[in-house]
């Protein structure tokens, strides 16, 4: 019989990589979308072009995270084996501008997602996947950061991601629903959102390469984070709705560098020596900043059998050479106008 998953977000990165892998697996897949006046489905848009497309099982349903009775109504036609809750207002430094909107759609739009799955839990068992984040650690209290560090959130969109998280392990634990929460560090791709930093870097350094644009502008540089692949991430997602009883882990590299080292990387693959083009803007500066986040993915790995496998060199060396291609597009559209 085949399995149908539902999965919001799946316009984004993440959700893209992982709709690809459960049509793979021969799921049946349904996504979530909000309606809007131009198509935002440029991550998945491949998938409905390819020669098979008439094998391929996905669907997309509009509809919106904040709606929780137009949501549990979706939930309960489709009846999903899986829901993988990956939609979310995902930029911390957005979160600061907009707090209110970050949290009703992190977590509000969490809840929602978890109440409508407790309804359908009545009828037959849905399992679910609740996308936590390593922002939630925040001032961090330890290092390496695991599944028992306590949280200290540093932003809105980091409060709101632990509120979704604790109402997760509450429906697991009050409704007897399998619902897991993913902790995933900092998880990089060339689908990436340009206004997200690895991005910016790699958009901005491949157009400078090719003179279409003359300087770059960030934050902090000395920021560390744990930067993975977000291809093998969520390998790490489904393995997490596979087990036998449902709980929450770390995804991470186990590997931490600053900003600075990607930008090193990333330039230096360009030959370009990126202090003659950056300049740092205090308007990128976070009004509270998270200064270090390293994670420990021991359990996923001994319990899940997942760990990740891609190094930062390898993920700038692909983030480059596809924005390089997109570059040149630039230039060839600019030459030609």
């Amino acid at each position: 019989m085949t399995r149908r998953a539902f999965i919001t977000g799946i316009t984004g990165q993440d959700g893209s990589y992982l709709a690809e892998l459960l049509l793979d697996k021969g799921y049946e897949v349904h996504g979530l979308v909000r309606r809007s006046s131009t198509f935002g489905t440029e991550r998945i848009d491949h998938i409905y072009r390819d020669p098979h497309a008439s094998d391929v099982h996905l669907f997309l349903h509009y509809g919106d995270l904040t709606d929780g009775q137009g949501l549990t109504n979706l939930i309960l036609d489709l009846e999903p084996d899986e829901i993988y809750n990956l939609g979310a207002q995902s930029h911390v430094r957005v979160s600061f501008d907009q707090p209110v909107y970050t949290f009703q759609v992190t977590g509000g739009g969490a809840l929602n997602v978890l109440e409508a799955a407790r309804q359908l839990n009545k009828r037959r068992s849905v399992r679910v996947y609740q996308a936590s984040s390593s922002e939630m650690y925040g001032d961090v209290l330890e290092t390496p950061q695991n599944e028992q560090t306590p949280f200290r959130p540093q932003s809105p969109y980091a409060c709101a991601k632990v509120y979704a998280f604790h109402q997760t392990v509450n429906y697991r634990r009050s409704y007897d629903l399998f619902a897991v929460n993913g902790i995933l560090f900092n998880h990089e791709s060339p689908r990436r959102g340009e206004t997200f930093v690895t991005r910016k870097i790699t958009r901005a350094a491949t157009r400078i390469r090719l003179g279409l644009q003359d300087r770059l502008y960030l934050g902090n540089l000395d920021a560390k984070r744990d930067w993975g692949y977000a291809k093998d991430y969520v390998e790490g997602m489904w393995r997490m709705l596979q087990q036998d009883e449902p709980d929450d882990f770390v995804l991470a590299t186990g590997q931490t560098h600053t900003v600075r080292r990607f930008v090193e990387l990333v330039f230096g693959r360009l030959d370009l020596d990126p202090d003659e083009f950056i300049e740092i803007d205090p308007r990128y500066f976070r009004p509270a900043e998270v200064d270090v986040l390293l994670g420990d993915a021991s359990k996923a790995r001994d319990v899940l059998g997942w760990k990740a496998a891609t190094s930062l060199e390898e993920l700038a060396e692909l983030m480059v050479e596809h924005d390089l291609n997109l570059a040149r597009q630039e230039a060839v559209l600019r030459d030609t106008v």
